[in-house]
């Protein structure tokens, strides 16, 4: 539990070191983006895990790179799930690349899998949730990773 969370800790603190802001015109007023998971691998593969999120996710991102949102998916053990977070988006200076690190809540790990995520002790857990995406026009995909347990592809719409 002490190693997650100094990991996690870990790599929020070099996402954000690593990325490069690009500074907001005047003429950017942000964006919506509507995304669903389409891969998703878990690290250490048990019978029980559940590989399809069916993750459906609606995201706010403001020119200053704040980002807000929330998502639902069926967690690793099939159980319908919520994430509600908030964060930051790191737009690369010369690349359609970006960094994004959010934080938030995740509701839903119930019954025998309450404890398979941490600090879920009333059935609300805080989590951190690093990725990295690319963009194509408003076509975007990212890679997230999930705690040390898994990785997920994700891809949507900008609009």
């Amino acid at each position: 539990m002490k190693y997650r969370l100094c990991g996690l800790l870990l790599i929020a603190q070099a996402t954000t070191a690593l990325a490069v802001e690009t500074p907001p015109t005047e003429d950017d007023k942000g964006f919506w983006y509507v995304q669903t998971s389409v891969y998703t691998r878990h690290f250490a593969p048990d019978p029980e895990h559940n590989n399809n999120q069916d993750l459906i996710g609606l995201e706010r991102n403001e020119a200053s790179g704040l980002v807000y949102g929330g998502a639902t998916f069926r967690n690793s053990f099939s159980q319908r799930s919520y994430y509600a977070y908030a964060g930051k988006r790191y737009d690369m200076t010369d690349y359609p690349v970006y960094l994004k690190l959010t934080g938030g809540v995740i509701q839903g790990y119930r019954g025998k899998y309450r404890d398979k995520i941490p600090l879920n002790r009333f059935g609300v857990a805080p989590v951190i949730i690093p990725s990295v995406g690319v963009n194509y026009g408003p076509v975007a995909g990212e890679f997230v990773l999930l705690g040390f347990n898994a990785a997920m592809v994700t891809t949507g719409l900008r609009f």
